[in-house]
């Protein structure tokens, strides 16, 4: 049986409060400091720039085909976009999605698939199960996915074909089918994960998965079925982590403590390269 590798990080950025969302795009890391309502880009040297600032906390990012920004307000329950003169409204969810907002991927169409907590998790409220909600570009949606346990972290493969989503309060990763409308069928579990809780996750060419796993000091790579072969150990934990740099083999990882001022984003260079979306 071959041994899992276990990797060791470096840290790009420090300081931060709670980074979440972690994205490669335009040769920078995008990603939602969480508890400090605000985007940042990173670029590899460390340099941080101030994308945007809301008066609540923003979570899952993504771009439009024409290059927009889309921003999930996570309390008011609505997804934004960043457009030249600003940030506008797409739409709406407060009435349709359980609880607040959390992570998103946006597809090449420039569909949003959005989960959210189903419960107050901050304040230890009774677990209860949520819904995937898709919004289209023109801020009309649906619900595509019901009774999921704390749906999080999404890709989508490289084909378009398939769409793999963490359900952290499960253990598990979930697969779907991708339909022509956006609209998803036969769920199954593509791996059951036993006692890691999936946060943010990123794919890469040979259809390994990168899971950040809070609660246990590690982000690992993950094989359809369970297998686990490659490990990174952490001091902080780790709430979200994507694919990218120059040759899409840098894996970046957000990590924080419950500590302010904790938060990390913090990088492994890996063989494989990244897939698919985000």
């Amino acid at each position: 049986m071959s041994k899992t590798s276990i990797l060791t990080t470096k840290i790009l950025l420090d300081g931060l409060k709670f980074p979440e969302g972690t994205r490669w795009h335009e040769d920078k890391l995008w990603f939602s400091d969480m508890e400090d309502h605000k985007v940042f880009t990173v670029d590899l040297n460390g340099n941080v720039d101030l994308i945007l600032e809301r008066p609540n906390r923003v979570s899952g990012l993504g771009w439009l085909p024409d290059g927009k920004l889309l921003i999930v307000s996570m309390e008011d329950r609505k997804l934004l976009r960043l457009d030249s003169d600003g940030v506008k409204e797409v739409t709406d969810l407060s009435k349709h999605a359980t609880f607040y907002l959390n992570d998103m991927t946006v597809d090449k169409k420039g569909r949003a698939y959005i989960g959210n907590f189903g419960f107050d998790y901050f304040n230890n409220a009774t677990f209860v199960p949520a819904e995937l909600i898709l919004v289209f570009p023109n801020g009309n949606f649906q619900i595509v996915a019901e009774d999921m346990a704390f749906p999080n972290g999404i890709v989508i493969t490289s084909d378009d074909k398939t769409l793999i989503i963490s359900e952290t309060f499960a253990a598990r990763l979930t697969a779907f089918d991708i339909n022509e409308d956006g609209t998803l069928t036969n769920r199954r579990v593509w791996a059951n994960l036993r006692s890691l809780a999936p946060d943010g996750i990123s794919l890469d060419e040979e259809g390994g998965i990168w899971v950040a796993a809070p609660g246990r000091h590690r982000c690992v790579r993950v094989l359809e079925g369970g297998k686990i072969t490659h490990k990174v150990k952490l001091e902080n934990d780790a709430y979200a982590c994507i694919l990218g740099g120059i040759n899409n083999t840098t894996l970046f990882i957000a990590t924080s403590t419950h500590a302010r001022n904790q938060g990390r984003i913090e990088y492994v260079e890996v063989e494989i390269p990244k897939a698919g979306l985000p």
